[in-house]
């Protein structure tokens, strides 16, 4: 997998709708499909990432006082993960809080 979307779909963090027609609709929700064992470590390293400080506990808080669900908000501080891992693995680059583009 090359790709951050997919790889957060494999590992059950994006939530899919649920609808059967115009009748059946109901809220979104993980798959039941994704590999357990890697949306294990990653949600250690959401709940680590919220308890540091740093901008995903300001995200995580924000989301929260704005009265979304915390495991919805927890869910997409997984996913702000995975989108910063590939980011950095895809640029051979390492994390840099503040990112400078170099346009040459």
């Amino acid at each position: 997998i090359k790709e951050a979307k997919k790889y957060a779909c494999y590992s059950g963090v994006v939530p899919f709708d649920y609808s059967s027609g115009t009748s059946v609709n109901k809220r979104s929700r993980v798959s039941p499909m994704a590999n357990k064992s890697i949306k294990t470590i990653l949600h250690m390293a959401a709940m680590s990432a919220i308890q540091c400080e740093g901008d995903l506990k300001h995200y995580y808080l924000r989301k929260v006082a704005e009265g979304k669900n915390k495991m919805s908000v927890l869910n997409a501080v997984r996913n702000k993960l995975i989108l910063r891992i590939f980011s950095c693995v895809n640029q051979n680059r390492i994390y840099q809080k503040k990112f400078k583009l170099n346009l040459v």
